[in-house]
């Protein structure tokens, strides 16, 4: 007799062979790890300097046009274009700070969410610069050419050294999921690092009294622009990463809902708590794409709509039981105007 269909006495009609398809989490990883660098400048932002900050994906938005453009239009290596396009985004990050930081909370909140819709669109229609509603993808600036051939060929490498190490024939985005998770790590160390200097300890008491702050002589303007500048940083790295996971830079890529998700991976792991962004951002994807494969008879649309409920659920669960996330502390929720 064959092996039963699992699938057929389970409840929830779950198939269980997801389980070990290491292509599958393999690029939920690489999908958590972005997530998490995201979330890690938004906790800069939001849990550390009290700034409600919507513009995430305008920053991820700014570093991918700008590595890609600056590969295929401008001829730049994809080394070089790193750095550069980093500047660029955290150039816009100013940009977006300088007029709005002065704004109460919640306008601040609409300014950036605007200005990172305003990335987005000028995408959709700067045709010969982005592409347009095509985007930026491989054959753009020559036969085959792409911008991240160099890192194509640095990730067949890493597949060798991977192999030299033990795992056997690994994925194709294997290379990528330890890079951005190193990545991750090395940000969330330099992170907690700076936090707990002087200057951490003038973005918390900003967040928590910004006139008491003003009133002991610090530029409360200019500390918020610093930390609205790393958040850029950090973003346009995230947006990097995005674009060599999918091979292309699309404007349907960063709509706000890559910030709502960014702050659900907030919200799962706790404000004031760096470590708790990087559980949350693995229990987020976990969980979000691991409900794919619930059944219960459903077409495509309607599981796509459950596993937005059952992320949704789980969210309001985790703020009616323990509202300061999994690793938050009740003292860190108090934020200041």
């Amino acid at each position: 007799m064959g092996a039963p269909d699992l699938t057929a006495v389970l409840p929830l009609g779950l198939a269980l062979n997801f389980f070990t398809d290491t292509g599958f989490w393999t690029g939920v990883g690489v999908l958590a790890g972005i997530y998490a660098l995201v979330a890690l400048g938004l906790q800069l932002n939001v849990g550390f300097t009290g700034m409600t900050n919507f513009g995430a994906a305008g920053f991820m938005a700014v570093g991918a046009y700008s590595m890609a453009i600056l590969v295929l239009k401008a001829g730049f290596s994809f080394w070089l274009s790193l750095p550069v396009a980093m500047l660029i985004a955290i150039g816009f990050g100013l940009l977006v700070g300088l007029p709005s930081l002065r704004l109460r909370a919640d306008y601040f909140a609409i300014a950036t969410i605007a200005l990172a819709e305003i990335v987005r669109i000028f995408a959709q229609n700067a045709d010969s610069l982005t592409g347009g509603n095509q985007g930026l993808f491989c054959g753009e600036g020559g036969a085959g050419a792409c911008f991240n051939d160099a890192w194509t060929k640095l990730s067949t490498t890493m597949q060798g050294w991977l192999e030299n190490l033990g795992w056997t024939n690994p994925e194709s985005l294997a290379p990528l999921l330890v890079v951005v998770w190193l990545f991750v790590i090395g940000a969330t160390l330099g992170l907690r690092f700076v936090q707990k200097s002087p200057w951490g300890r003038v973005l918390r008491a900003i967040r928590e009294d910004q006139d008491a702050a003003e009133a002991l002589g610090k530029h409360t303007i200019v500390y918020k622009l610093q930390s609205l500048a790393i958040a850029a940083a950090i973003g346009s790295f995230a947006g990097f990463f995005l674009a060599l996971d999918l091979a292309t830079v699309h404007p349907l890529d960063y709509e706000p809902l890559v910030t709502f998700f960014a702050y659900g991976v907030l919200v799962l792991g706790g404000l004031a708590s760096y470590w708790g962004v990087l559980a949350g951002a693995v229990l987020f994807w976990v969980v979000l794409e691991g409900t794919r494969f619930i059944g219960f008879g459903l077409d495509v649309t309607q599981i796509a709509a459950l596993r937005f409920f059952i992320v949704g659920l789980a969210l309001i669960l985790l703020m009616v039981f323990r509202p300061q996330g999994m690793f938050g502390k009740r003292e860190e929720m108090v934020l200041g105007e």
